[in-house]
């Protein structure tokens, strides 16, 4: 039996991009209906993504902070014990809690939530197919594609979801394996892979390059190398995995470096070499969509229209940082052009975060990329040793980094390793936002003590430089 529904928009995937979208669109008066295949709302941010991977890392931390440095404080805390069940299982209240209010946020605003498969089967047509094999048409004015990304599985290293896994598996591991491997220095990596070296795995990052986090400012990513080796983190780096196999009890892997292979073993090889559109079972390739061929990014134009009219692709499924709040501008900015709205994302001021301890974040241009567009520049830097309430909190490490056009002093790239560094790139977003120079945030008053003034600081040092810049 299929039954066939009218709406103004349709939505494929509840993830940050979808979700909001919808709400949105609720907003600005449009019948919307949501499409997901799980049976909780949220996405891979959610469920099996950012969120358990926060959670994760705050309880880690709390107990690398109790074994490590309480002690300093005048806590003694005896004997410490780790029940990694207990662990897991706040991580899945977190997660329940937000996919829960997901739901009420979206049946709140009147949004006809629809659990499903969805593939696009005609002109403006999504074809949901339930789990009782019930197949429903949904009609939209417009269709809007939100599903998210995949991990990458690499040739040689199929994931097996025991030995040889991927992000979601490595979330949700029932013990602390003794030797973790992780494929891959990017961000993925060496999140999980400081969750687990926190609670005692000896964590080895096999990496391709000569460098961990590639696309972080050059300073900022070896001031984590340096730091990340000194928590005990180990690197292979400009090394290649051959392959890996599982054996009964660990996983062996044969590495090649300078043409010589090496072996080792394993008890998890953590593959995170990136994620891919995931587009599986939409069948937009019938649909007449394009897409990247190397990629497999879904082609849209600057109003994230497809290249068949009336189908829009946000977050994942598009060029750019596979990052949830990009899916969440999107999200809105779709919506709002899709109303006769002005609907628009400044891609230039988006920004990253990668949640190791210390955290890093970053807004804007690299000092790479700012040297090899050839734009005269000044930098400013200050170290969290000089901030006072970094030194009270025992947390000195890192420091702002602050890059202003050489001439107009107008700000082109903020980068922060250190302490609390994710909540403090909001106000370098929004100073690009409003167009800023260093000079407004050198002479903003900034609460005393707190780490957001090592940012005036670093503003204030760039201040020294174009002062005498030519």
């Amino acid at each position: 039996m299929t039954t066939t529904d009218k709406y103004d928009l349709v939505i494929v995937g509840s993830g940050p991009g979808g979700y909001v979208a919808a709400v949105r669109a609720a907003q600005l008066g449009l019948k919307t209906a949501c499409v997901e295949k799980s049976a909780r709302l949220g996405g891979v941010c959610l469920n099996v993504g950012c969120i358990p991977s926060k959670a994760l890392l705050d309880s880690s931390e709390y107990y690398h902070l109790a074994k490590e440095h309480f002690a300093e404080h005048g806590i003694k805390t005896g004997r410490l014990t780790l029940d990694l069940a207990t662990l897991m299982k706040r991580k899945e209240t977190v997660v329940k809690d937000l996919t829960d209010s997901v739901r009420k946020l979206l049946e709140g605003n009147r949004i006809d939530i629809i659990h499903g498969t969805a593939r696009l089967v005609g002109d403006k047509q999504v074809e949901v197919l339930s789990g009782n094999r019930k197949k429903r048409i949904l009609m939209g004015d417009s269709i809007l594609l939100a599903t998210g990304s995949r991990p990458v599985e690499v040739p040689g290293m199929s994931f097996d979801g025991q030995g040889i896994v991927s992000s979601t598996e490595a979330l949700n591991f029932d013990m602390v394996p003794k030797n973790l491997g992780i494929v891959g220095g990017g961000y993925i990596g060496l999140e999980l892979g400081s969750v687990w070296m926190r609670l005692g795995s000896k964590v080895t990052v096999i990496e391709m390059l000569p460098k961990i986090a590639t696309t972080l400012d050059g300073q900022v990513g070896r001031a984590l190398d340096r730091i990340l080796k000194k928590q005990g983190m180990l690197f292979h780096l400009n090394t290649r995995v051959v392959n890996a196999r599982k054996t009964a009890k660990k996983v062996k892997v044969t590495l090649e470096k300078g043409g010589e292979n090496t072996a080792m073993s394993f008890d998890k090889l953590l593959v995170a070499v990136g994620r891919r559109p995931l587009t599986e079972g939409l069948d937009v390739e019938d649909a007449g969509i394009e897409t990247d061929p190397g990629t497999g990014h879904i082609i849209v134009n600057t109003a994230y229209q497809t290249s068949v009219q009336g189908v829009y692709a946000i977050g994942d499924l598009t060029p750019g940082p596979m990052l949830a709040h990009k899916a969440s501008a999107e999200g809105i900015a779709v919506v709002e052009s899709i109303a006769g709205h002005a609907g628009e994302v400044n891609y230039d001021t988006i920004p990253s975060v990668v949640y190791t301890w210390p955290e890093v974040a970053s807004v804007g241009l690299t000092e790479e990329a700012v040297k090899e567009r050839e734009i005269p520049y000044c930098v400013g830097t200050y170290p969290f040793s000089g901030a006072g309430r970094a030194r009270c909190m025992g947390e000195k490490e890192g420091f702002v980094k602050l890059i202003a056009h050489g001439k107009t002093d107008r700000i082109l790239g903020v980068h922060i390793i250190g302490p609390r560094a994710a909540d403090m790139i909001a106000e370098c977003v929004l100073a690009m936002e409003f167009g800023a120079s260093s000079e407004d945030i050198a002479r903003t008053v900034h609460g005393h003590p707190t780490f957001s003034e090592a940012l005036q600081e670093a503003a204030m040092a760039v201040r020294k430089c174009s002062i005498y810049a030519s």
